[in-house]
């Protein structure tokens, strides 16, 4: 992260994940899993859909949707996110290739 003074502030820019940068566990996870939460909530706005539309769509309560709606997707996995988009009509790609780093990371790539 690069770091400055602006008007005697340090000002740290952020790596892209937030998740990261509190040094959260699992942060790369949350990231996707918001990103997915974010790309649901478009959709449901391109379609019109409440939130009670949008559960039956998805499959999911709408306390669940609601839940997500205000950043509380803990208790939704991964997959289930995939799902419930794949429901509103998104197609879903995976792509897995080496890396040059030890590790890999992951990264959600919206068409």
């Amino acid at each position: 992260m690069k770091k400055r003074i602006v008007d005697g502030v340090d000002i740290v820019r952020g790596s892209g994940n937030v998740y990261a940068d509190l040094a959260l566990p699992d942060a790369e996870k949350l990231k996707l899993k918001s990103d997915l939460v974010i790309e649901i909530r478009k959709a449901m706005r391109r379609l019109g859909l409440t939130q009670q539309a949008a559960a039956t769509r998805m499959g999911i309560s709408q306390p669940k949707v609601s839940d997500m709606m205000r950043g509380d997707f803990c208790r939704l996995s991964e997959r289930k996110l995939m799902d419930c988009i794949k429901r509103l009509g998104y197609d879903i790609e995976i792509k897995v290739k080496p890396v040059s780093r030890p590790v890999g990371h992951l990264v959600l790539a919206v068409a």
